[in-house]
């Protein structure tokens, strides 16, 4: 039982961060600073934590199209000057999705039926 409570769990690998969300974030870190703001006065602003702001500029957070939206409105810019200069990254899937393992097909096919 010790030994159970003792038992350090394997980390999970973090999964990288999609090209989009990378973009995403340098977007927004561009447009804080030329704001001259830092993270914690947007994240004030916004009301988010810092921490959130600091994931969502290295690409690690996905957030909302609310969040993003008050992110802008905090920066000065709108959601379409956000997203412009992400015209050019790739939307290809990362191939990081998780199969569904709930049911074999061909259950589910018989399911449908």
């Amino acid at each position: 039982m010790l030994l159970a409570m003792t038992a350090k769990r394997p980390d999970p690998s973090p999964a990288s961060p999609a090209p989009i969300s990378i973009a995403l974030g340098k977007r927004v870190k561009q447009c804080r600073h030329a704001a001259d703001k830092s993270q914690e006065t947007l994240a004030f602003e916004a009301h988010v934590d810092r921490t959130y702001i600091s994931s969502i500029e290295r690409g690690i957070a996905n957030p909302s199209v609310e969040t993003l939206a008050n992110i802008c409105h905090c920066l000065g810019v709108t959601l379409s000057e956000l997203f412009a200069p992400l015209d050019g990254v790739s939307l290809a899937p990362t191939g990081r999705r998780r199969a569904n393992t709930a049911a074999p097909p061909e259950i589910k096919r018989g399911r449908l039926r």
